[in-house]
């Protein structure tokens, strides 16, 4: 086996165009990859983002006077809304629920991307061998 491998790769190996299909859609499917990580990344952040000295704005809320009538609730960077309490606790809710959705939702896309990957890459590999590399570079 060993010297089959050896053969291949001293072995000019033409490349198809279907191989170059390959290859492309690799690499179109790597850069997919990584725009899904960032962001799932940037959805991870924006779920644990809280505001200055506040735990858990749910609590908050709920630990609030029960008085006001009225809470604003902040949807956009520069628009608030004004909603009971018992309201706004459930949009927080809501929201933190929606988050961890699309979060999952972009890591299983990922992870169909990643099976695809694979055969790609021994698709390739089995016939180009060490005459190509697909490998990610280390930084």
């Amino acid at each position: 086996m060993v010297s089959t491998m050896k053969k291949t790769a001293t072995e000019s190996v033409s490349v198809t165009f279907e191989d170059q299909q390959k290859i492309n859609k690799f690499v179109r499917n790597i850069s997919r990859t990584t725009e899904l990580e960032e962001e799932i990344n940037v959805k991870k952040k924006k779920k644990e983002k809280k505001p200055p000295n506040l735990k858990d704005p749910c609590k908050v809320i709920m630990l609030a006077d029960d008085n006001c009538l009225l809470t604003s609730y902040q949807i956009e960077k520069n628009v608030f809304i004004s909603h009971s309490q018992e309201e706004i606790q459930e949009m927080l809710e809501e929201a933190k629920k929606n988050l961890q959705e699309e979060i999952y939702a972009l890591k299983s896309r990922v992870e169909s991307i990643h099976r695809v990957l694979a055969d790609l890459k021994f698709q390739l590999y089995q016939k180009f061998g060490s005459n190509i590399n697909l490998e990610a570079d280390e930084r």
